[in-house]
C-alpha cells in the first residue's frame, strides 16, 4: 500500500489544480495561509505535492477561491481518491485531449519515454501538424485553435534552462502518411531533425521493413521524477490512464526495451528522417 502521507498520481495533479487555482485568482501563498490559520509551509507542500492533500483542507481553499459546483465535486472526488494508486481521467468533448494531470507531470518529469505508432508524439509536433491532425479527427475549429494552444503550452517545457531528457520512438509509416498536405509533413519532419540535435533528445524510427512487433497495440508515455515514483500514461479518445503500480511500470520498461531492438539507431533514424522529408517536398 502506498504511504498515506505521500501524494500518488491523484495527490499530484490535484496538487498543480490548487497551484493554478491560486495564482489565478492572484493570492499569494502567505495571503491564503493566513486567512486558513495555516503555516504557509503547508500550503507550499500541498502545492508541490510533498504533502497528501486532505478533503477538509481541500474544501477550505476552495471557499476561497470561490470553486463551487461540478468543478468542486471534481475536485473533492480526486482528494478522495488522493491514497489510490493510478487514476482514469475523462475529459469533456470541449476540453484539451491533454489533462491537467498530464500537464503537471511533463512539467515536473526528469525523462520523458514517448512511443507513438500512429502520430508524431505530441511534445515535438508543429502547430500546423496538430492543427491537421485535429481537423483529420473531426474536432471543431474553435475547440482545435484550443489544443493546438495547448499543445504548444506543452512543449515550452523543452526550452527550459534544464529540460527533461525526451526519448521518441516513432513507426515509419506516421512519418510517411501524409496529414494535412506535403508541405505540412516535410516541415513536421524538418522540425524533428532540428529537435534531434538537441543534447537532451534523441528519435529512433522503427522501419516499415520490421513488419509486426511489439508496439503496433498503441502509443504509451513513461514519466521520471527525481522524488516521486515513474508514471505511465495511457491515452484514449476521450480519457487518460494513470498507471503507477511497480508492476505494470517494469511491463513498460521491458516493451521500451523491445522497441529499441527493432529501431534504428538515431544516426540511421535522421538519415530515414532527411530522406521521408525530401520525398515530401518532392510531391
Amino acid at each position: 500500500m502506498p504511504d498515506p502521507e505521500l501524494p500518488t498520481i491523484v495527490g499530484r495533479g490535484l496538487a498543480g489544480e490548487l497551484r493554478r487555482l491560486r495564482q489565478t485568482k492572484k493570492l499569494s501563498v502567505r495571503a491564503v495561509a493566513t486567512q486558513l490559520d495555516w503555516q504557509g509551509s503547508k500550503l507550499s507542500r500541498m502545492e508541490t505535492g510533498q504533502q497528501r492533500i486532505r478533503v477538509a483542507d481541500l474544501a477550505s481553499l476552495l471557499v476561497i477561491y470561490g470553486v463551487t459546483g461540478a468543478e468542486r465535486k471534481r475536485l473533492l472526488a480526486m482528494a478522495e481518491r488522493s491514497g489510490e494508486p493510478g487514476w482514469w481521467e475523462t475529459y469533456g468533448a470541449g476540453l484539451t485531449p491533454w489533462s491537467r494531470t498530464l500537464l503537471q507531470l511533463e512539467t515536473d518529469a526528469s525523462a520523458i519515454f514517448n512511443f507513438e505508432p500512429l502520430l508524431v508524439p505530441g511534445l515535438l509536433q508543429t502547430p500546423d501538424y496538430t492543427r491537421a491532425v485535429m481537423k483529420a479527427c473531426g474536432v471543431p475549429d474553435e475547440s482545435a485553435q484550443l489544443r493546438v494552444a495547448a499543445r504548444l503550452g506543452r512543449q515550452a517545457l523543452l526550452t527550459q534552462d534544464e529540460p527533461p531528457t525526451l526519448h521518441v520512438i516513432v513507426d515509419e509509416g506516421a512519418l510517411r502518411r501524409v496529414v494535412g498536405s506535403p508541405w505540412v509533413m516535410a516541415r513536421q519532419l524538418r522540425h524533428l531533425i532540428e529537435a534531434s540535435a538537441r543534447p537532451r533528445v534523441t528519435i529512433h524510427l522503427v522501419p516499415l521493413a520490421v513488419g509486426g512487433y511489439t508496439g503496433l497495440d498503441g502509443p504509451f508515455m513513461i514519466l521520471d521524477f527525481d522524488r516521486h515514483k515513474p508514471v505511465v500514461h495511457l491515452e484514449q479518445k476521450m480519457a487518460s490512464m494513470f498507471l503507477e503500480d511497480a508492476e505494470q511500470v517494469t511491463f513498460f520498461r521491458r516493451q521500451v526495451d523491445r522497441l529499441v531492438d527493432v529501431a534504428l539507431d538515431p544516426t540511421e533514424s535522421l538519415r530515414l528522417l532527411g530522406q521521408i522529408a525530401l520525398e515530401h517536398e518532392r510531391e
